[in-house]
């Protein structure tokens, strides 16, 4: 009987306490118009990209764009393909992201899991020296002169190497493997399991989420990189995707007949529609694979803000 009168009124309490005061609501709406406004200025530009690239050249070049295409067509996508530079440096791309982010997560994670021993002789140390590069380095000169001493100019090498481990994703990894439970590691050391194995049985399969998100921020920082491939390379067939469109937008210049042998193809109309074709082209991978890390994101960044 008492329970049946008691329920309602601890129903009426729960009620009471999560009640939104006036205030909050208003807080609310006010924190919620900034951040649609924000969210606003950030996606136009990239539906404005979008729309031009399905755009026709006159209409891109006199400003008729805004958020839709206008007499929509392919053209510009057709010149990207029909160039066969493009597939060239997309496959370098490729290799170079591919290559330097296995690279990048192998150095990683067999740096953190010695650093998140308690036990490690001269932790400390090995910490300092390790947060000392994150503040100091040798500088360009002194690294191109090293790259080209050590013959690996135009070469896979000069782009995956000199990066191979940063030591900010190197402490979110390490901080992630100081949370897995002590009892694993005594379990496993009981049951006669080496520290090679315990790390390769273990601790990367219990930390897939930070590897996830490790694997993306390395990912992108290949994808986007033009700058070092430009220091490095030489030669064109070794170029990146992100050199020939920095070339594209920055410098706007390329040859034009050797993409397609249309006369359109020469005016500036085209080469503008050209622009926005090849950043839709060259962002689609990262949207792509953006998703299926987008759930490991929460949980694996907010662990390197947690302590470390």
């Amino acid at each position: 009987m008492n329970a049946s009168v008691d329920t309602p009124s601890r129903k009426a309490k729960t009620r009471n306490r999560i009640k939104i005061t006036t205030s909050e609501k208003v807080y609310y709406v006010i924190v919620n118009l900034i951040l649609g406004v924000f969210f606003t200025l950030v996606l136009a530009p990239l539906i404005n990209i979008v729309a031009s690239s399905f755009s026709s050249a006159d209409a891109v070049i006199k400003g008729k764009v805004l958020l839709w295409p206008v007499d929509f067509n392919v053209e510009g996508y057709n010149a990207v393909f029909d160039y066969k530079g493009i597939w060239r440096s997309y496959w370098n791309t490729i290799v170079y992201t591919v290559v330097g982010t296995g690279i990048n997560l192998f150095m990683t994670m067999v740096a953190a899991y010695p650093l998140a021993r308690k036990n490690l002789p001269l932790k400390k140390p090995i910490v300092m020296l390790f947060m000392f590069t994150m503040l100091f380095s040798g500088g360009m000169i002194p690294g191109y002169l090293l790259i080209r001493n050590l013959k690996m100019i135009n070469t896979i090498w000069a782009i995956v190497l000199p990066g191979a481990i940063s030591v900010y994703n190197m402490i979110i990894a390490r901080t992630f493997i100081q949370g897995i439970p002590s009892d694993i590691e005594e379990a496993a050391k009981i049951d006669g399991c080496s520290d090679i194995y315990y790390f390769w049985r273990m601790v990367l399969p219990l930390s897939k989420t930070v590897i996830a998100v490790l694997a993306l921020y390395y990912a992108v920082g290949h994808w986007n990189d033009y700058f070092t491939p430009w220091l490095y390379m030489n030669k064109t067939e070794k170029y990146p995707l992100q050199i020939i469109l920095r070339t594209i937008l920055v410098m706007n210049t390329f040859d034009a007949e050797s993409m397609l042998e249309d006369d359109l193809l020469a005016n500036k109309a085209l080469q503008d529609l050209l622009k926005y074709s090849l950043i839709i082209v060259s962002s689609v991978p990262i949207l792509v694979a953006y998703p299926f890390a987008k759930k490991f994101f929460l949980k694996g960044v907010m662990i390197g803000a947690l302590k470390g």
